[in-house]
């Protein structure tokens, strides 16, 4: 029993026990342990030395998708028109702000044009969002797919996750309610769901395939979950993906958005990595349903799908700001009703988040003043993360028993890695699974901070890690091989 349980009216034991049920690996463990490593490295005021019992002079914190924490630079048209919404008066000096500032006017003229519709980012907005953003991200779709969009069907949101609440929340109504997650999956999905008290229903993609989905594999999932009283309502998909970082392919898309129509299925279509491709190009839910509908008319009309986007992810990386949206497609009206009642629970998204957002999906175009630094700004992102993805890519293609897909896309890699049987053993002595006793070592002797791959799932038997390929430069991938090569040596055969 807990020491607190007669002095408070809440204890470990009467808390809400699908909160304690659920599990977010990314934020686990080992990112509590590497902060505790970050803070013994800093350097307070006055100045202390590092503590040198620690191996290493710098934590990578490469469990998480955090670009910013790990350098990535914000891309200054953005945060331009940023600062003048959080400070208007600014704007009362035009002359000043391009003179010595180094603001180009469509920057200044962008934050006029946010300011006559939000009119004060420290105002709530409308709840489902600003409608003159919710106007530009319907273009921004429109123009994207060659499809038109509805703004009335779009919504803003704090970052996707909070959209996948929100639409998981609307669909858990009973314990019986399934949804299909592919495995490996982001931990998001799963926790909000044991959150919900909602079963996950879970379907392998094909590691020999890329990582692709496999309509047969998806098929017996949904026939074994229903045999056992399971009533699934929708299927997610994350693409590109997290963590395997792989692309679908417009069939597989197709596929899924067929199986959708025949079982009656709603569509999650997470979509926040698709401008973190590096191979072939991204193909969205939206354009394969309008392309199935185009094809067949009246066959697809009734299938329902909801598409989301971030500000977090791609080249622009403002996880922090927490914009995003999510996108309704064949939804009952009744039920869009019920969720704008829900969003309007929550006030609204941040309405800061809400104007980058806007920035995203309509950046400065060819002709504009700040255009040539905004391309070269993105371009130098998206090449410096495709360099360092290749690098990590080699490197594990070097090591000992680790085998790994191409970077296609998203921020990760997944690697499979085949574990001598002296370290299970030891992994087994310690109460801890062996992706987690490799991890775990990697992070003590290295200061790099991976996620094990039992916090994303993994097919029984196999073991992987996910690391992110954020952090700047590619020195800190050899910490990684020479970790490896010790550790197999240690524990060899």
């Amino acid at each position: 029993m807990s020491s607190t349980s007669k002095l408070r009216s809440l204890d470990i034991n009467n808390i809400n026990p699908h909160v304690k049920e659920a599990k977010y690996a990314v934020r686990g463990e080992l990112a509590t342990r590497a902060e505790t490593y970050r803070a013994k490295l800093a350097k307070g005021y006055p100045p202390t030395p590092p503590d040198e019992s620690l191996p290493f002079d710098t934590v990578v914190s490469a469990n998480i998708g955090n670009p910013q924490q790990l350098d990535q630079k914000p891309i200054t048209f953005f945060r331009q028109v940023l600062s003048l919404l959080e400070y208007p008066p600014l704007l009362d000096n035009e002359a000043a702000l391009k003179g010595g500032l180094g603001y180009q006017q469509d920057a200044i003229d962008r934050a006029r044009r946010l300011l006559s519709e939000v009119h004060n980012v420290g105002a709530y907005s409308q709840s489902q969002g600003v409608p003159g953003i919710r106007n530009s991200v319907a273009k921004f779709i429109e123009e994207r797919d060659g499809y038109p969009a509805d703004p009335a069907q779009i919504f803003l949101c704090a970052g996707a996750s909070s959209g996948v609440s929100t639409l998981l929340s609307i669909m858990s109504s009973k314990p019986e309610t399934g949804v299909l997650v592919p495995i490996p999956q982001y931990p998001l999905y799963t926790a909000t769901l044991a959150v919900l008290n909602t079963r996950c229903v879970p379907y392998y993609l094909d590691e020999s395939k890329a990582w692709g989905t496999d309509l047969n594999i998806i098929r017996d999932s949904l026939k074994q979950a229903k045999s056992e009283g399971t009533d699934v309502r929708a299927i997610v998909v994350i693409n590109p993906g997290n963590p395997t970082g792989a692309s679908l392919s417009s069939e597989d898309v197709r596929s899924v958005l067929k199986l959708a129509a025949e079982e009656k299925l709603v569509v999650l279509a997470d979509e926040v990595y698709q401008t973190n491709v590096f191979e072939g190009e991204f193909n969205s839910f939206k354009k394969g349903l309008r392309n199935l509908q185009k094809e067949s008319p009246g066959k697809y009309d009734h299938v329902e799908l909801a598409s989301l986007h971030s500000t977090s992810k791609g080249m622009v990386g403002e996880c922090g700001h927490r914009g995003g949206y999510f996108e309704l497609v064949g939804f009952d009206p009744e039920v869009t009703a019920e969720i704008i009642k829900l969003v309007s629970i929550g006030l609204c998204a941040p309405v800061i988040g809400q104007c980058l957002t806007e920035l995203m999906v309509d950046p400065p175009k060819e002709g504009d003043p700040s255009y040539p630094l905004y391309k070269q700004e993105y371009d130098g992102i998206f090449q410096g993360l495709q360099k360092r993805a290749t690098a990590l890519y080699e490197a594990f293609e070097q090591m000992e028993g680790v085998k790994c897909q191409p970077p296609q896309g998203s921020m990760y890699l997944f690697p499979t890695i085949t574990m001598p049987q002296k370290a299970v053993e030891a992994a087994k002595k310690e109460g801890r699974k062996t992706d987690e006793f490799y991890t775990s070592r990697l992070l003590d002797a290295t200061g790099v901070c991976v996620v094990p791959g039992s916090g994303f799932g993994q097919r029984e038997g196999t073991l992987h890690f996910r690391t992110t390929f954020l952090a700047p430069g590619v020195d800190w991938v050899s910490r990684i091989t020479r970790f490896h090569k010790e550790f197999m040596d240690e524990y060899r055969d």
